[in-house]
């Protein structure tokens, strides 16, 4: 199902997230600007707005089944397909554009990106690692206090810039005024009939991470205005459902539910609800620990740290309240144990308080139609009692 959503800024969002570079970022690096790649979204990108720089998100977007040349630096039997997919177009040459890049060492897998990147033919100008701890607590949220001294001296000797506190607490309103659009966004489909869907949501919300945040705050306050100003179809839908797991940096998943006839309202995951979570507190006097409270003890962190499920699983649960939700579909990619052991323990959760869950193990770039397409139907005539 779609919305009928018609808009240029939306379509604009649509053919930037559907590729790497784009006129966008090829625009601002014309007019001398510079852009730092990052995985994760433990990276905080509040440290290269306050720099400076654009930020853009590495993800693996237009690759087909192949990771191809990635295969040869990482065990496909043993390394998510996401990852490997992501380093291929490194060494395709796609990510050329960046400046330099900050590797987060979120899970084991997307920490050995920068291992890889070294030894292979591929470079960049800057190249660093961001440690991340494995286990909240005040004490962790120190540590990754002084990670983020360490990229932010870092980044000031490369790329010739000084980044003072009075310019790391704007970036970080900034930043939370973005989060605040998001979530105003995401709010629409709290709604019984939404003027945007869950497969329209992805690519505005994957626009973000791929394009100067300026030019992005305008558009996206642009697409707010005119879909407050939609009247919404009378949508006929079997369930209304949410997605929980790593990647959603494409709309195949929800594709396939809105294909079906459900319709995806809210999510958990990498990409989309995570990020948006919260705000960082904009007063305190030092505000790369404002950032490091923030990511280490109030946004739900990765099932691979110590101690993670309960408050990712509380998010879950208000959204499923919040939003009314039907039914989850938890996704995770093959060869990912971290967000597999997190799903096992989550799905035993919703069981006890009735609420259904698909659990699906996919490849990053898996085609979108048979065995997956058949489970997802039988998930929602199942909470659905049947066709539309």
């Amino acid at each position: 199902m779609k919305s009928g959503l018609k808009s240029e800024v939306f379509e604009k969002f649509v053919k930037i997230a559907g590729g790497i570079i784009n006129p966008s970022i090829e625009n601002w690096r014309n007019n001398g600007g510079r852009v730092v790649g990052y995985t994760c979204s433990f990276v905080p990108e509040e440290l290269f707005v306050a720099a400076g720089l654009t930020p853009f998100r590495i993800r693996g977007t237009g690759s087909d089944q192949s990771a191809g040349m990635a295969d040869d630096y990482f065990e496909a039997a043993n390394i998510c397909s996401f990852v490997r997919h992501c380093f291929n177009k490194i060494l395709l040459g796609e990510y050329n554009f960046l400046d330099g890049a900050v590797i987060g060492g979120g899970c084991d897998a997307n920490r050995h990106i920068m291992d890889n990147w070294q030894k292979s033919p591929a470079k960049t100008p800057f190249l660093h690692r961001l440690l991340f701890p494995h286990s909240s607590g005040e004490l962790m949220a120190n540590y990754f206090c002084n990670q983020l001294a360490d990229i932010k001296g870092k980044l000031e000797e490369h790329f010739d810039v000084q980044i003072t506190d009075r310019k790391l607490w704007d970036a970080i309103k900034f930043c939370n005024e973005i989060r605040d659009l998001q979530k105003e966004l995401y709010a629409f489909r709290k709604a019984e009939n939404p003027p945007i869907t869950g497969a329209e949501t992805v690519p505005v919300i994957v626009a973000g991470y791929s394009m100067p945040k300026e030019e992005y705050s305008s558009d996206l306050k642009t697409l707010l205005d005119e879909l407050r100003g939609v009247s919404a179809p009378d949508s006929k839908y079997r369930a209304r459902l949410m997605i929980v797991g790593p990647g959603h940096d494409d709309s195949s998943m929800c594709d396939i539910v809105e294909d079906l006839g459900g319709l995806v309202v809210a999510d958990l995951t990498c990409f989309g609800g995570k990020v948006i979570f919260g705000a960082i507190k904009e007063n305190g006097t030092d505000p790369l620990q404002a950032i490091a409270d923030y990511q280490i003890l109030d946004r739900p962190f990765c099932p691979k740290n110590l101690g993670a499920h309960p408050h990712i699983h509380k998010e879950i649960f208000d959204k499923i309240h919040d939003f009314k939700v039907d039914g989850v579909i938890g996704q995770n990619f093959l060869c990912c144990e971290t967000w597999g052991g997190e799903l096992y323990i989550l799905n035993k959760e919703l069981k006890e308080a009735g609420i259904p869950m698909l659990r699906v193990e996919r490849e990053y770039a898996a085609d979108s139609t048979g065995q997956l397409t058949t489970r997802v139907q039988a998930f929602i005539e199942t909470i659905s009692g049947g066709a539309l």
